[in-house]
């Protein structure tokens, strides 16, 4: 006979471990696989320096989410195009080795076979609603693995950093912009 799940102890600190050390390998050799085989395109979308047509897909899901509350919904699709090209000049301004890391980050996200697992959104992002890319955000924030919630943190970063420093954002905070000199 079996032991039930309520007779089994609770996941220890070295099955946590072991768990998070075996995750963060899925995911590196997951990035690392798409890179290599192709998935995973270098090339940027017409438009950007960076971004690549996978990551916009992503992208062009998340920051409206993102910018809920700080932008009017009128304005998104103009606030998006704008969020957009502003996080992709930051990115053009990175080190190498912290691009790296984001464009793995965003393969990863992108990639079908990693996609649904890591964000419980099993389709395309086009076809994500509102409501699974806040479940999404909120199990990466809220995660055991300190890999998801460094992920989150990320794409949280780039995304606000990218909006605020857009002028346009200033206004819904009170910001009077920088002084004239």
């Amino acid at each position: 006979m079996s032991p039930s799940l309520s007779d089994t102890p609770a996941l220890s600190r070295r099955g946590l471990l072991k768990f998070s050390l075996g995750a963060s390998a899925f995911l590196a050799t997951a990035g690392l696989g798409a890179s290599l085989s192709g998935c995973s395109s270098s090339t940027a979308a017409n438009g950007f320096v960076i971004l690549r047509s996978g990551d916009l897909l992503f992208l062009r899901a998340l920051i409206p989410v993102m910018l809920e509350g700080a932008v009017a919904a009128e304005k998104i699709p103009a606030s998006l195009d704008q969020t957009l090209h502003s996080l992709d000049n930051s990115l053009n301004h990175l080190s190498p080795e912290m691009l790296k890391l984001t464009q793995q980050l965003f393969d990863v996200l992108g990639m079908a076979v990693t996609r649904g697992p890591l964000t419980g959104i099993w389709g395309s992002w086009e076809n994500a609603s509102g409501d699974e890319i806040r479940h999404f955000l909120y199990r990466w924030e809220n995660s055991s693995l300190s890999l998801l919630r460094m992920g989150h943190s990320s794409l949280k970063q780039l995304v606000m950093m990218a909006w605020y420093t857009r002028a346009e954002s200033w206004v819904h905070c009170g910001y009077p912009g920088p002084p004239t000199v």
